[in-house]
């Protein structure tokens, strides 16, 4: 897996308007072909009276899925253009499309390309853009003795929290980098004075504005 991509946090939308079109740009996170594909077919659906719904998609560890389509305007001017702003932003995981409303000017090849590019942007700007951090939950069991001193170290460290669990001993959810795991249970374990029993749960992405 990697241990951080960049992507976008929620589904967004913005409109510019370009000599009269309209152009809609529409973006989304998806893990799979399918939810993109589903995505691009919604958008369709909303928008039947549209002249264009042009899109691009690009999913996977490395990438492997990336696909475009012009629907209808000239070969290379909206598809392609969509999925290089994709690539130039660096994201993954990401389908964009961008609706048109012809306002009654011709473009041009050169224009449709700046329009689609433009739409694009305003699309992903309006999903705001987040980087995915691959961590690891690293359960700490203590007793109440210990409490005090634990949160107040990792209090200091800075360390991203989950839940707490309180029963006869308290069970704390941490969530180190996943490459910083190893280190931080054992950590754990001499803070602790090898009193602490650590688990080492699962990995999940978390959601970052800059990356850590």
């Amino acid at each position: 897996m990697l241990t951080r991509y960049r992507t976008v946090k929620r589904f967004g939308s913005a409109e510019i308007v370009i000599k009269k079109s309209r152009f809609i740009g529409f973006a989304k996170p998806v893990e799979t072909e399918e939810e993109a594909v589903a995505f691009i077919e919604s958008i369709k659906k909303e928008h039947w009276s549209a002249t264009h719904n042009c899109s691009a998609y690009m999913i996977g560890e490395r990438d492997e899925i990336q696909k475009a389509s012009d629907d209808g305007e000239p070969s290379g001017t909206a598809g392609k253009p969509i999925l290089e702003v994709i690539k130039n932003q660096g994201l993954k995981n990401v389908v964009v499309v961008v609706t048109r409303y012809f306002g009654g000017i011709m473009l041009g090849a050169g224009g449709l390309i700046r329009a689609y590019t433009d739409g694009a942007v305003t699309g992903l700007a309006a999903a705001e853009q987040v980087y995915k951090v691959l961590h690891r939950e690293v359960l700490v069991e203590v007793d109440y003795t210990w409490l005090g001193k634990v949160e107040n170290e990792l209090r200091n460290r800075g360390m991203m929290m989950g839940e707490t669990v309180f029963t006869d001993k308290v069970t704390l959810s941490c969530l180190p980098l996943v490459e910083e795991a190893d280190t931080f249970a054992a950590w754990m374990t001499d803070l602790t004075q090898g009193q602490g029993t650590i688990i080492h749960g699962e990995e999940r992405y978390v959601e970052h504005a800059e990356l850590p």
